[in-house]
Protein backbone atom coordinates (compact mmCIF):
# COMPACT_ATOMS: atom_id res chain seq x y z
CA UNK A 1 0.00 0.00 0.00
CA UNK A 2 1.86 3.48 -1.25
CA UNK A 3 2.32 5.77 2.25
CA UNK A 4 3.35 8.63 0.54
CA UNK A 5 0.89 11.23 -1.49
CA UNK A 6 2.86 13.28 -4.24
CA UNK A 7 0.43 16.13 -5.48
CA UNK A 8 1.64 18.53 -8.68
CA UNK A 9 -0.16 21.45 -9.16
CA UNK A 10 -0.97 23.17 -12.25
CA UNK A 11 2.38 25.47 -12.49
CA UNK A 12 3.95 21.86 -13.16
CA UNK A 13 1.85 21.31 -16.08
CA UNK A 14 2.43 23.92 -18.71
CA UNK A 15 4.13 22.39 -21.60
CA UNK A 16 6.08 18.93 -22.98
CA UNK A 17 8.98 19.80 -20.79
CA UNK A 18 6.69 20.13 -17.86
CA UNK A 19 5.49 16.63 -18.37
CA UNK A 20 8.61 14.80 -18.88
CA UNK A 21 9.82 16.36 -15.06
CA UNK A 22 6.25 14.96 -13.64
CA UNK A 23 7.13 11.51 -15.10
CA UNK A 24 10.76 11.65 -14.13
CA UNK A 25 9.84 12.76 -10.57
CA UNK A 26 7.07 10.05 -9.85
CA UNK A 27 9.63 7.34 -10.94
CA UNK A 28 12.55 9.02 -8.71
CA UNK A 29 10.42 7.39 -5.67
CA UNK A 30 10.77 3.90 -6.83
CA UNK A 31 7.53 2.75 -4.76
CA UNK A 32 4.22 2.47 -4.93
CA UNK A 33 3.00 6.40 -4.35
CA UNK A 34 -0.50 8.26 -4.40
CA UNK A 35 -0.39 10.74 -7.23
CA UNK A 36 -2.85 13.78 -6.59
CA UNK A 37 -3.21 16.25 -9.72
CA UNK A 38 -4.54 19.67 -10.54
CA UNK A 39 -6.11 20.76 -14.10
CA UNK A 40 -3.67 21.35 -17.28
CA UNK A 41 -2.46 25.46 -16.24
CA UNK A 42 -5.38 27.96 -17.09
CA UNK A 43 -7.88 25.39 -17.38
CA UNK A 44 -10.17 26.01 -14.31
CA UNK A 45 -9.38 29.63 -15.15
CA UNK A 46 -11.07 29.06 -18.68
CA UNK A 47 -14.14 27.41 -17.38
CA UNK A 48 -14.58 29.93 -14.63
CA UNK A 49 -14.57 32.43 -16.96
CA UNK A 50 -16.59 31.32 -19.46
CA UNK A 51 -19.28 29.86 -17.10
CA UNK A 52 -19.09 33.20 -15.36
CA UNK A 53 -20.19 35.36 -18.75
CA UNK A 54 -22.84 32.76 -19.50
CA UNK A 55 -23.83 31.62 -22.76
CA UNK A 56 -25.57 33.51 -25.27
CA UNK A 57 -26.19 30.50 -27.43
CA UNK A 58 -24.82 27.22 -28.17
CA UNK A 59 -22.05 28.47 -30.28
CA UNK A 60 -20.32 29.74 -27.30
CA UNK A 61 -20.19 26.22 -25.82
CA UNK A 62 -19.07 25.01 -29.29
CA UNK A 63 -15.91 27.39 -29.10
CA UNK A 64 -15.13 26.04 -25.06
CA UNK A 65 -15.00 22.52 -26.22
CA UNK A 66 -13.28 23.15 -29.27
CA UNK A 67 -10.47 25.06 -27.20
CA UNK A 68 -10.32 22.42 -24.63
CA UNK A 69 -10.07 19.87 -27.39
CA UNK A 70 -7.66 21.72 -29.48
CA UNK A 71 -5.38 21.98 -26.33
CA UNK A 72 -5.64 18.26 -25.46
CA UNK A 73 -4.73 17.32 -29.11
CA UNK A 74 -1.28 19.17 -28.69
CA UNK A 75 -0.65 17.25 -25.19
CA UNK A 76 -1.41 14.17 -26.81
CA UNK A 77 0.22 14.72 -30.16
CA UNK A 78 3.43 16.38 -28.42
CA UNK A 79 3.61 13.55 -25.40
CA UNK A 80 2.61 10.41 -26.74
CA UNK A 81 4.56 8.09 -29.08
CA UNK A 82 2.61 4.81 -28.96
CA UNK A 83 -0.03 5.24 -31.12
CA UNK A 84 -2.54 2.89 -29.39
CA UNK A 85 -2.30 4.41 -25.92
CA UNK A 86 -2.58 8.22 -28.07
CA UNK A 87 -5.54 6.54 -29.33
CA UNK A 88 -6.99 5.68 -25.43
CA UNK A 89 -6.03 9.51 -24.84
CA UNK A 90 -7.98 10.97 -27.09
CA UNK A 91 -10.90 8.27 -26.63
CA UNK A 92 -10.95 9.26 -22.78
CA UNK A 93 -10.27 13.08 -22.79
CA UNK A 94 -13.32 12.65 -25.86
CA UNK A 95 -15.65 11.20 -23.40
CA UNK A 96 -15.12 13.86 -20.76
CA UNK A 97 -15.60 16.95 -23.32
CA UNK A 98 -18.88 15.40 -24.09
CA UNK A 99 -19.88 15.14 -20.67
CA UNK A 100 -18.75 18.41 -20.12
CA UNK A 101 -21.11 19.93 -23.27
CA UNK A 102 -23.66 18.20 -22.29
CA UNK A 103 -23.52 20.19 -18.72
CA UNK A 104 -22.72 23.42 -20.53
CA UNK A 105 -25.55 22.84 -23.01
CA UNK A 106 -27.83 22.35 -19.49
CA UNK A 107 -26.71 26.16 -17.93
CA UNK A 108 -27.68 27.61 -21.35
CA UNK A 109 -31.32 25.77 -21.60
CA UNK A 110 -31.74 26.04 -17.98
CA UNK A 111 -30.73 30.13 -17.58
CA UNK A 112 -28.99 29.52 -14.77
CA UNK A 113 -26.50 27.69 -13.13
CA UNK A 114 -26.82 26.10 -9.31
CA UNK A 115 -24.43 25.43 -7.51
CA UNK A 116 -24.01 22.01 -7.77
CA UNK A 117 -23.88 22.01 -11.29
CA UNK A 118 -20.94 24.96 -11.74
CA UNK A 119 -19.12 22.40 -8.83
CA UNK A 120 -19.18 19.71 -10.96
CA UNK A 121 -18.22 21.92 -14.51
CA UNK A 122 -15.39 22.94 -12.96
CA UNK A 123 -13.91 19.39 -11.53
CA UNK A 124 -13.57 18.85 -15.27
CA UNK A 125 -10.24 20.12 -15.58
CA UNK A 126 -8.56 17.67 -12.81
CA UNK A 127 -10.28 15.04 -14.54
CA UNK A 128 -8.28 15.65 -17.89
CA UNK A 129 -5.57 15.85 -16.61
CA UNK A 130 -5.77 12.91 -14.39
CA UNK A 131 -6.87 10.58 -17.61
CA UNK A 132 -3.84 11.62 -19.58
CA UNK A 133 -1.62 11.47 -16.93
CA UNK A 134 -2.30 8.02 -16.09
CA UNK A 135 -2.34 7.12 -19.68
CA UNK A 136 1.61 8.99 -20.04
CA UNK A 137 2.73 7.22 -17.13
CA UNK A 138 1.78 3.83 -19.02
CA UNK A 139 3.39 5.56 -22.20
CA UNK A 140 6.43 5.40 -19.91
CA UNK A 141 5.91 1.69 -18.77
CA UNK A 142 5.12 2.76 -15.71
CA UNK A 143 2.05 0.83 -13.92
CA UNK A 144 -0.36 3.10 -12.62
CA UNK A 145 -4.19 2.99 -11.72
CA UNK A 146 -7.11 5.99 -11.90
CA UNK A 147 -9.54 6.73 -9.41
CA UNK A 148 -11.49 9.43 -9.29
CA UNK A 149 -12.75 11.00 -6.21
CA UNK A 150 -16.02 8.90 -6.37
CA UNK A 151 -14.76 6.07 -6.53
CA UNK A 152 -12.85 5.90 -3.42
CA UNK A 153 -15.67 7.99 -2.35
CA UNK A 154 -13.97 11.47 -0.86
CA UNK A 155 -16.97 12.20 1.19
CA UNK A 156 -17.32 15.71 1.70
CA UNK A 157 -19.78 17.75 4.04
CA UNK A 158 -21.78 18.62 0.93
CA UNK A 159 -21.22 22.60 0.86
CA UNK A 160 -20.39 23.48 -2.73
CA UNK A 161 -17.59 26.01 -3.75
CA UNK A 162 -16.01 25.02 -0.42
CA UNK A 163 -16.83 21.53 0.94
CA UNK A 164 -14.72 20.19 3.69
CA UNK A 165 -13.89 16.71 3.62
CA UNK A 166 -15.78 14.50 6.39
CA UNK A 167 -13.08 11.87 7.31
CA UNK A 168 -15.81 9.69 9.54
CA UNK A 169 -17.68 9.08 6.62
CA UNK A 170 -14.64 8.12 4.21
CA UNK A 171 -10.92 7.28 5.81
CA UNK A 172 -11.58 3.84 6.22
CA UNK A 173 -13.32 3.55 2.23
CA UNK A 174 -10.47 6.25 0.95
CA UNK A 175 -8.12 3.61 2.80
CA UNK A 176 -9.53 0.28 0.91
CA UNK A 177 -9.34 1.55 -2.32
CA UNK A 178 -5.46 2.54 -2.37
CA UNK A 179 -4.60 -0.29 -0.81
CA UNK A 180 -2.30 -2.29 -3.81
CA UNK A 181 0.73 -1.83 -4.26
CA UNK A 182 1.43 0.50 -7.03
CA UNK A 183 0.74 3.97 -7.92
CA UNK A 184 -2.43 5.50 -8.20
CA UNK A 185 -3.77 8.75 -10.17
CA UNK A 186 -6.33 11.00 -8.26
CA UNK A 187 -7.61 14.06 -10.01
CA UNK A 188 -7.52 16.95 -7.27
CA UNK A 189 -10.05 19.45 -6.27
CA UNK A 190 -13.16 18.26 -5.62
CA UNK A 191 -15.25 15.05 -3.53
CA UNK A 192 -18.54 14.18 -3.62
CA UNK A 193 -21.52 14.48 -1.20
CA UNK A 194 -23.34 12.36 1.00
CA UNK A 195 -26.13 12.24 -1.87
CA UNK A 196 -22.91 11.97 -4.30
CA UNK A 197 -23.27 15.12 -6.11
CA UNK A 198 -19.77 16.58 -6.82
CA UNK A 199 -18.77 19.70 -4.82
CA UNK A 200 -15.63 21.36 -5.61
CA UNK A 201 -12.57 21.92 -1.77
CA UNK A 202 -12.38 25.61 -3.10
CA UNK A 203 -10.02 27.42 -5.36
CA UNK A 204 -6.65 26.09 -5.52
CA UNK A 205 -7.86 22.97 -3.33
CA UNK A 206 -6.35 20.31 -4.83
CA UNK A 207 -3.47 20.53 -1.75
CA UNK A 208 -6.57 20.40 -0.06
CA UNK A 209 -7.16 17.48 -1.53
CA UNK A 210 -4.31 15.78 -1.52
CA UNK A 211 -3.34 16.42 2.23
CA UNK A 212 -6.91 14.28 2.60
CA UNK A 213 -6.20 11.53 1.25
CA UNK A 214 -2.46 11.29 3.13
CA UNK A 215 -4.85 11.82 6.57
CA UNK A 216 -7.12 8.86 5.25
CA UNK A 217 -4.34 6.27 4.05
CA UNK A 218 -1.96 7.88 7.09
CA UNK A 219 1.02 8.74 4.69
CA UNK A 220 4.63 8.77 6.09
CA UNK A 221 4.21 12.62 4.16
CA UNK A 222 2.62 14.90 1.44
CA UNK A 223 5.08 15.79 -0.95
CA UNK A 224 4.46 18.92 -2.40
CA UNK A 225 6.29 19.85 -6.40
CA UNK A 226 6.30 23.04 -7.23
CA UNK A 227 8.77 25.20 -9.25
CA UNK A 228 9.88 27.10 -6.53
CA UNK A 229 12.41 27.24 -4.04
CA UNK A 230 10.51 26.36 -0.91
CA UNK A 231 9.01 28.89 1.76
CA UNK A 232 11.47 31.85 1.92
CA UNK A 233 11.52 34.93 4.08
CA UNK A 234 10.35 37.00 1.56
CA UNK A 235 8.75 37.08 -1.80
CA UNK A 236 11.88 36.82 -4.37
CA UNK A 237 10.42 38.88 -6.77
CA UNK A 238 10.42 41.66 -4.17
CA UNK A 239 13.33 40.71 -1.89
CA UNK A 240 16.53 40.76 -3.06
CA UNK A 241 18.04 38.11 -0.95
CA UNK A 242 15.08 35.98 0.71
CA UNK A 243 16.14 33.41 3.14
CA UNK A 244 14.92 29.34 1.94
CA UNK A 245 12.70 28.35 5.65
CA UNK A 246 14.40 24.65 6.02
CA UNK A 247 11.65 24.12 8.54
CA UNK A 248 8.10 25.69 9.60
CA UNK A 249 5.29 24.58 12.10
CA UNK A 250 1.97 24.14 10.65
CA UNK A 251 0.78 26.98 12.03
CA UNK A 252 3.39 29.42 10.18
CA UNK A 253 2.55 27.49 6.84
CA UNK A 254 -1.13 28.12 7.25
CA UNK A 255 -0.97 31.89 8.33
CA UNK A 256 1.57 32.32 5.16
CA UNK A 257 -0.53 30.52 3.09
CA UNK A 258 -3.79 32.59 4.60
CA UNK A 259 -2.25 36.07 3.55
CA UNK A 260 -0.51 35.78 0.58
CA UNK A 261 1.87 33.13 0.47
CA UNK A 262 1.34 31.12 -2.98
CA UNK A 263 3.06 27.85 -2.27
CA UNK A 264 -0.04 25.91 -0.61
CA UNK A 265 -3.63 26.19 -0.04
CA UNK A 266 -4.74 27.79 3.20
CA UNK A 267 -6.47 24.77 4.42
CA UNK A 268 -3.70 22.28 3.65
CA UNK A 269 -2.38 21.74 6.78
CA UNK A 270 -5.59 21.44 7.98
CA UNK A 271 -6.00 17.46 8.19
CA UNK A 272 -2.02 16.43 8.96
CA UNK A 273 -2.04 18.11 12.17
CA UNK A 274 -3.52 15.23 14.40
CA UNK A 275 -1.56 12.85 12.39
CA UNK A 276 1.79 14.43 12.63
CA UNK A 277 1.93 14.20 8.80
CA UNK A 278 4.84 16.69 7.51
CA UNK A 279 4.23 18.41 4.56
CA UNK A 280 7.37 18.21 2.58
CA UNK A 281 8.18 20.78 -0.52
CA UNK A 282 10.00 19.77 -3.63
CA UNK A 283 11.63 22.24 -6.11
CA UNK A 284 10.36 19.96 -9.70
CA UNK A 285 13.55 22.14 -11.47
CA UNK A 286 16.22 19.68 -8.76
CA UNK A 287 15.01 16.34 -8.16
CA UNK A 288 18.30 15.72 -6.38
CA UNK A 289 17.63 12.46 -4.34
CA UNK A 290 14.04 13.40 -2.90
CA UNK A 291 15.64 16.01 -1.09
CA UNK A 292 12.67 18.94 0.22
CA UNK A 293 13.38 22.33 -0.20
CA UNK A 294 11.24 22.89 3.03
CA UNK A 295 9.39 20.51 5.41
CA UNK A 296 6.04 21.54 7.61
CA UNK A 297 6.05 20.20 10.78
CA UNK A 298 5.04 20.39 14.33
CA UNK A 299 8.35 20.73 15.69
CA UNK A 300 8.04 24.27 16.89
CA UNK A 301 11.47 26.33 16.52
CA UNK A 302 11.79 29.99 17.75
CA UNK A 303 14.56 31.67 15.41
CA UNK A 304 16.56 34.40 16.78
CA UNK A 305 14.68 37.50 16.21
CA UNK A 306 11.57 35.72 15.82
CA UNK A 307 10.36 36.21 12.11
CA UNK A 308 10.87 33.78 9.82
CA UNK A 309 8.93 35.47 6.95
CA UNK A 310 7.47 38.51 5.71
CA UNK A 311 4.22 38.28 3.34
CA UNK A 312 1.36 40.50 1.55
CA UNK A 313 -1.75 39.97 -0.08
CA UNK A 314 -3.32 42.99 -2.13
CA UNK A 315 -6.67 40.51 -2.41
CA UNK A 316 -8.24 42.22 0.91
CA UNK A 317 -10.30 45.39 1.21
CA UNK A 318 -11.83 47.29 4.44
CA UNK A 319 -15.61 47.68 5.05
CA UNK A 320 -15.89 50.72 7.55
CA UNK A 321 -19.19 51.13 9.51
CA UNK A 322 -19.06 54.06 11.65
CA UNK A 323 -21.66 55.71 14.09
CA UNK A 324 -21.04 56.93 18.09
CA UNK A 325 -21.98 53.88 19.26
CA UNK A 326 -21.44 51.24 16.78
CA UNK A 327 -18.17 49.83 18.36
CA UNK A 328 -20.21 48.67 21.77
CA UNK A 329 -24.08 48.68 21.29
CA UNK A 330 -24.70 44.98 21.35
CA UNK A 331 -26.10 42.81 18.61
CA UNK A 332 -24.62 45.12 15.87
CA UNK A 333 -21.38 43.12 15.23
CA UNK A 334 -23.89 39.47 15.48
CA UNK A 335 -26.54 40.83 12.78
CA UNK A 336 -23.00 42.00 10.28
CA UNK A 337 -21.53 39.14 10.45
CA UNK A 338 -25.25 36.66 10.12
CA UNK A 339 -26.11 37.92 7.38
CA UNK A 340 -22.52 38.02 5.37
CA UNK A 341 -22.10 34.24 6.85
CA UNK A 342 -25.64 33.15 5.34
CA UNK A 343 -24.35 34.10 1.83
CA UNK A 344 -21.09 32.91 2.17
CA UNK A 345 -18.66 35.90 2.60
CA UNK A 346 -16.02 35.45 4.61
CA UNK A 347 -14.77 37.98 7.45
CA UNK A 348 -10.58 37.52 7.33
CA UNK A 349 -10.24 39.98 10.63
CA UNK A 350 -12.50 42.53 12.65
CA UNK A 351 -11.39 45.34 14.69
CA UNK A 352 -13.53 47.36 16.54
CA UNK A 353 -13.53 50.58 18.87
CA UNK A 354 -15.84 52.68 20.11
CA UNK A 355 -17.38 54.77 16.90
CA UNK A 356 -15.96 51.82 14.18
CA UNK A 357 -16.23 48.17 13.21
CA UNK A 358 -14.27 47.44 10.55
CA UNK A 359 -13.76 44.32 8.82
CA UNK A 360 -11.36 42.56 6.22
CA UNK A 361 -12.34 41.08 3.43
CA UNK A 362 -11.99 39.55 -0.02
CA UNK A 363 -12.11 42.40 -2.81
CA UNK A 364 -14.27 40.18 -4.74
CA UNK A 365 -17.41 40.27 -2.18
CA UNK A 366 -17.03 43.87 -1.14
CA UNK A 367 -20.10 44.90 -3.61
CA UNK A 368 -22.31 41.83 -1.96
CA UNK A 369 -21.68 42.61 1.47
CA UNK A 370 -22.45 46.12 1.40
CA UNK A 371 -25.62 45.28 -0.23
CA UNK A 372 -25.91 42.89 2.35
CA UNK A 373 -24.97 45.38 5.26
CA UNK A 374 -27.54 48.17 3.77
CA UNK A 375 -29.74 45.77 3.61
CA UNK A 376 -30.21 45.38 7.38
CA UNK A 377 -30.68 49.23 8.09
CA UNK A 378 -29.65 49.08 10.85
CA UNK A 379 -29.94 52.96 12.77
CA UNK A 380 -26.37 52.85 15.01
CA UNK A 381 -24.70 52.86 11.47
CA UNK A 382 -24.81 56.12 9.88
CA UNK A 383 -21.54 55.48 7.48
CA UNK A 384 -20.42 53.15 5.17
CA UNK A 385 -16.91 53.39 3.84
CA UNK A 386 -15.04 50.87 1.43
CA UNK A 387 -11.22 50.87 1.36
CA UNK A 388 -10.09 49.53 -1.54
CA UNK A 389 -6.29 50.93 -1.96
CA UNK A 390 -4.38 48.81 0.36
CA UNK A 391 -2.11 45.98 1.23
CA UNK A 392 -2.64 43.11 4.49
CA UNK A 393 1.36 42.52 5.06
CA UNK A 394 1.90 39.57 7.87
CA UNK A 395 4.81 39.10 9.44
CA UNK A 396 4.64 35.34 10.91
CA UNK A 397 7.31 33.31 13.33
CA UNK A 398 7.03 31.01 16.51
CA UNK A 399 7.22 32.82 19.40
CA UNK A 400 5.74 36.29 17.95
CA UNK A 401 3.43 36.68 21.45
CA UNK A 402 6.76 35.52 23.93
CA UNK A 403 9.43 37.74 22.90
CA UNK A 404 8.76 41.08 23.63
CA UNK A 405 10.39 44.04 21.12
CA UNK A 406 9.12 41.60 17.97
CA UNK A 407 5.61 43.94 17.83
CA UNK A 408 7.89 47.20 18.26
CA UNK A 409 10.69 46.60 15.59
CA UNK A 410 8.00 46.01 13.08
CA UNK A 411 6.11 48.99 13.20
CA UNK A 412 9.38 51.08 13.56
CA UNK A 413 10.98 49.30 10.61
CA UNK A 414 7.77 50.46 8.92
CA UNK A 415 7.60 54.34 10.49
CA UNK A 416 11.77 54.58 9.20
CA UNK A 417 9.96 54.03 5.62
CA UNK A 418 7.19 57.00 6.35
CA UNK A 419 4.23 54.94 5.98
CA UNK A 420 1.23 55.22 7.91
CA UNK A 421 -0.13 51.86 9.43
CA UNK A 422 -4.11 52.14 9.00
CA UNK A 423 -4.96 49.30 10.88
CA UNK A 424 -2.68 46.78 12.85
CA UNK A 425 -3.56 43.58 14.82
CA UNK A 426 -1.24 41.37 16.82
CA UNK A 427 -2.78 38.61 19.29
CA UNK A 428 -5.32 36.80 16.54
CA UNK A 429 -2.99 34.07 15.93
CA UNK A 430 0.39 33.28 17.95
CA UNK A 431 2.36 33.38 15.07
CA UNK A 432 1.44 36.03 13.15
CA UNK A 433 1.08 40.64 13.31
CA UNK A 434 -0.59 41.97 10.83
CA UNK A 435 -0.49 45.19 9.59
CA UNK A 436 -2.94 47.30 6.92
CA UNK A 437 -0.93 49.81 4.66
CA UNK A 438 -1.48 51.91 1.83
CA UNK A 439 -0.87 49.69 -1.51
CA UNK A 440 1.14 52.28 -2.99
CA UNK A 441 3.80 51.94 0.03
CA UNK A 442 3.54 47.92 0.68
CA UNK A 443 6.71 47.00 -1.03
CA UNK A 444 8.72 50.02 0.87
CA UNK A 445 6.87 48.30 4.07
CA UNK A 446 7.72 44.66 3.23
CA UNK A 447 11.55 45.88 2.52
CA UNK A 448 12.19 47.76 5.62
CA UNK A 449 10.29 45.26 7.72
CA UNK A 450 12.73 42.07 6.06
CA UNK A 451 15.56 44.42 6.36
CA UNK A 452 15.15 44.74 10.43
CA UNK A 453 14.99 41.24 10.64
CA UNK A 454 17.36 39.41 8.39
CA UNK A 455 20.22 41.71 7.49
Amino acid sequence: MPDIVVKFGGSNLKSKQDLAKVIKTIISYKQPIVVVVSAFYGITDLLVSKISAGFNNSNDIDLIIYDLEERNKQIINENFKDDTIAAEAFSGSAVLLKELKRLLLGVHYIRELPDFLEDEILSYGERISAVLLNLLLKEHKVFSELKFPEDLPLVTDGEYGNATVDFRACAKDVKNSLSEDHIYVIPGFYGVTPSGKISVLGRGGSDYSAASVAKCIKAKSLDIWKDVKGFMSGDPKLIKSPVKLNRITYAEAAELAYFGAKILHPRTVEPLIEGHIPIRIFNIDNINGLQPMSVVNSDEVVKEGVVKSVTFSDEFCIIKLRGPAVGIKPGILAKVSGILNDEKINISSVLTSQIAINLIIQKKDQKKALMLIKKLELKAINELLVINNISLIAVVGQGMLENHGVAARIFSSVAKQDINIQLSCSGASQVVTYLVVDREQRDSAVCGIHKEFFN
